[in-house]
């Protein structure tokens, strides 16, 4: 397994973390193998927006003593005392549901406490005027919720959240479909998406991966938004080369499920490289670096996605990103214009250039 630090913490993430919308229908005993399974390949961030109450007490016994090891993202709005799923802003409603969650999950704490589902400016305001956030805050004062996060789909509501400055995880959907305007959830143009990635990075905010496949509409090519098939790990790949991603919540239904996706882990470059979305995506996608490192190797050593990532992430404000980039070894001004790079790009980057307005950026 690999790892990523959470920057507003020393939490060490896995990359491959478990979503639970469909866990609950494969029974107790398979729900707990397969949560089983997950800790013992070093998963360790579990996403509690489930599709049922099932996964509750499954995870309170697989668990049980070895809470410290993992992290638990628990939402304040989704309620699951009736055995479903439901959804709630009324402040009572809430402190309720997450005393059941505690209990079920057999834990007196919270690692990361979501501001659940919103997608609406209006729910945020209710969501606000309710107490419900300020009952978060207090929970965290007292120890009881380690980190304040939210989920949510919108781009403008994440940013008004954002500005708020309360914020040590974000939950977003991120996939090439909704990246580029296809799906239900496609909210926000190109630009837009990629300056909140960005935004989230410089403010050292992490982000959970949600629908990472487009709830599986992405996998084949009868419906994909694209006509093409993606795999499950070009996907996964997509949504780790993005600003501010720490790891990616596939949704399983049992351990046949959870074998697969922990194959990305010993999946070839070549198995992961989702460059072929520059044969097919929209044309506002061209001349966006996309930090894909198809155009990789460089003859002159230069790790061109990175390099372009830092300079993104500058100008969106990040002073570490300046930092990073002052220390990588071969730099902007080191491109000896050969095309190379200009050649193999999927999405059509001027690489040679933008080299050049790296370079005069950063004054070298």
């Amino acid at each position: 397994m690999e790892y990523r630090k959470l920057p507003k913490g020393s939490e060490q993430i896995s990359i491959l973390g478990l979503g639970n919308s469909s866990l609950g229908g494969a029974g107790e005993k398979e729900a707990e193998a397969t949560v089983t399974m997950a800790l013992e390949n070093g998963i360790n961030y579990f996403d509690m927006a489930a599709g049922d109450a099932a996964p509750f007490p499954v995870y309170g016994r697989a668990v049980a003593g070895g809470r410290e090891k993992v992290y638990f993202q628990v939402h304040f709005g989704a309620d699951y005392r009736t055995g479903k799923y439901g959804w709630t802003l009324d402040l009572e409603e809430v402190k309720r549901s997450i005393d059941w969650q505690l209990k079920s999950l057999k834990t007196d704490y919270i690692d990361f406490g979501f501001i659940h589902c919103i997608d609406e400016e209006s729910d945020l305001e209710k969501f606000i005027a309710h107490g419900t956030l300020d009952y978060i805050r207090d929970l965290q004062k007292q120890g009881v919720v380690r980190h304040i996060g939210m989920s949510s789909h919108t781009p403008s509501v994440v940013r008004k959240v954002l500005d708020m400055e309360i914020l040590d995880m974000l939950m977003f959907s991120i996939n090439p479909g909704y990246d580029y305007r296809h799906g239900e959830y496609a909210i926000g143009e190109v630009d837009e998406r990629q300056a909140l990635y960005r935004r989230c990075e410089s403010l050292g905010v992490g982000i959970s991966v949600m629908k990472a496949f487009s709830g599986g509409q992405l996998l084949s090519a009868e419906t994909s938004p694209f006509h093409q098939a993606l795999t499950e790990y070009q996907c996964i790949q997509y949504a780790l080369d993005k600003p501010g991603v720490i790891t990616v919540l596939p949704g399983v239904r049992n351990r046949a499920d959870l074998q697969r996706i922990l194959g990305f882990l010993q999946s070839s470059p070549e198995e992961r490289d989702y460059s072929i979305l520059g044969t097919f995506a929209p044309q506002d996608a061209e001349g966006v670096c996309v930090y894909c490192n198809h155009c990789q190797p460089c003859p002159a050593g230069l790790d061109v996605g990175l390099i372009n990532k830092y300079y993104d992430l500058a100008r969106a404000g990040d002073e570490l990103a300046k930092n990073h980039y002052a220390n990588l070894e071969k730099k902007a001004s080191d491109c000896v214009s050969c095309g190379h790079c200009d050649a193999r790009c999927p999405f059509h980057v001027g690489q040679v250039q933008r080299m050049q307005e790296i370079q005069s950026y950063f004054g070298e």
